[in-house]
């Protein structure tokens, strides 16, 4: 495909890629008839066979067998055959690559990974390339069942760049944190942390609405001090030695609580993870980007975060090296977990911890994902009064049928094209396996002239079959 193949797209025809989302009646029911429903909440529990009301953005009601008036002139989606869940929660993703998918898929080191993205072709990006990658993200986030994204958004090279990324989550309709940082390498307009007061001045007044605001930003006492100012959460990568050695200090005086949210957390000490523990930082892990990258042990720390007492999420990270759904997130954790576990066992190890069950890892893609990304009042879990993000798994489909056990069945089997139904608020934006309102040839034609730019811009030319890392023209 040539560069001139495909003309820079217009700002008009970006944003309308996907039609635009109306709001939800507040008086709209929706009936979800008949399904297996695995809730995630303790009270409400899960029901072989059971109902959800949904009335304009919220849970309504859950039961065996809603009827009468509750559910009179309801629209009914007949899930007889289906699995009613909550949305994944994905709690960090850095959704700006997502024209990048692959790009490196043998990356063996964590800089391997920078060279192909961050010291290259990020520098590179305009605004209208941070909306395409942050669209193609949310959408392909949707369409797998993922209704809430932490988007990790560290190239928001200017204002206008924020704006963009912002744009495109809203359009594509998912719920979204969006966590905006300085990039790693190249110019960039100098902006932080004086924009975040912009931001959310300008762009997140509403506390309710489905994109809402956090900060992306490495330790640094100015730019979490301006964050907190403005009662921000604040993403952190925290991995390795050098940055657990910092923990002791940030614990003594006082900057470290329930408003951190760190990301893979590899390479900490016990006392680390206690320090981690008694201060309330949120803590995400990530499965396949911490063995794809050889980050300090290389496995997760899904079980060094349960051994000292935190309720994990995990996190599908990136999407240059593997794919970008929670299934394939979910199983890495399960089988990791199990492995070391057994391994440990094998060695003779007393202490050697339980294996995991399908439950726990379902919850770290879900409620354990909302509490990390402060929603857990809102999304996470099935229950009445919260907002009604939720996923329907067809269970009649060939590689799901039969299904004996529900959670067995998302956790271990389940896979994008069985995702039948996703809600989001209250609103509809995939149902009968197809997301709604998007003009996929656009969203392509957008997609390869965001890509070829880039391409272009740091010398690469495309090798669908190529083993080793790119080489690309670094900053």
């Amino acid at each position: 495909m040539s560069a001139n193949s495909y003309p820079s797209t217009s700002w008009d025809v970006l944003r309308h890629i996907v039609a635009p989302l109306a709001p939800v009646a507040a008086g709209k029911r929706l009936l979800i008839k008949g399904a297996a429903i695995v809730s995630m909440d303790a009270a409400v529990g899960d029901l072989a066979r059971g109902d959800v009301l949904i009335e304009g953005e919220r849970i309504a009601a859950i039961g065996a067998d809603l009827s009468g008036e509750v559910v009179e002139g309801a629209e009914v989606i007949d899930a007889s055959n289906m699995i009613a869940m909550p949305g994944f929660v994905d709690s960090h993703r850095h959704a700006w690559e997502g024209q990048l998918r692959r790009l490196d898929p043998n990356s063996p080191t964590l800089l391997d990974y920078l060279r192909s993205t961050h010291f290259s072709v990020a520098t590179h990006y305009r605004p209208e390339d941070m909306y395409v990658g942050n669209l193609l993200t949310a959408l392909g986030a949707l369409d797998a069942g993922i209704t809430t994204l932490v988007d990790n958004s560290h190239n928001a090279r200017s204002p206008a760049h924020s704006d963009a990324s912002i744009d495109a989550l809203q359009d594509a309709g998912i719920r979204a944190v969006y966590a905006p940082g300085k990039p790693l390498a190249g110019a960039w307009a100098q902006h932080w942390p004086q924009d975040l007061a912009r931001l959310k001045q300008e762009r997140f007044e509403d506390d309710n609405a489905l994109v809402t605001m956090a900060m992306m930003s490495q330790w640094d006492r100015d730019t979490w001090a301006e964050a907190r100012r403005l009662g921000l959460r604040i993403v952190t990568e925290f991995l390795g030695a050098d940055m657990g050695k910092l923990l002791p200090e940030l614990r003594d005086e006082g900057l470290l609580g329930p408003d951190n949210i760190f990301n893979h957390c590899t390479g900490l000490t016990d006392e680390e993870w206690e320090i981690l523990r008694e201060t309330g930082v949120n803590v995400n892990v990530c499965p396949r980007s911490d063995a794809q990258y050889g980050l300090e042990e290389g496995l997760t720390v899904y079980q060094r975060a349960v051994d000292h007492g935190i309720a994990p999420a995990i996190s599908i990270d990136v999407e240059a090296s593997y794919g970008g759904d929670m299934f394939g997130e979910m199983r890495a954790a399960y089988v990791m977990q199990r492995g070391l576990a057994q391994h440990r066992r094998y060695q003779g190890d007393a202490s050697a911890p339980a294996p995991v069950s399908v439950r726990s890892i379902l919850e770290t893609a879900t409620i354990n994902g909302a509490r990390v990304a402060g929603l857990s009042h809102a999304t996470g879990s099935l229950a009445p009064g919260k907002q009604a993000d939720l996923v329907l798994i067809r269970t009649d489909d060939i590689n799901l049928y039969p299904s004996n056990n529900a959670i067995g069945t998302i956790v271990h089997a389940a896979e994008r094209s069985n995702v039948d139904t996703v809600i989001v608020g209250g609103r509809i934006r995939k149902s009968g396996g197809k997301l709604l309102g998007l003009d996929m040839q656009a969203l392509k034609h957008a997609t390869e002239a965001s890509r070829t730019h880039l391409f272009a811009r740091v010398g690469y030319a495309p090798d669908i079959f190529a083993d080793t890392p790119p080489q690309l023209v670094q900053a």
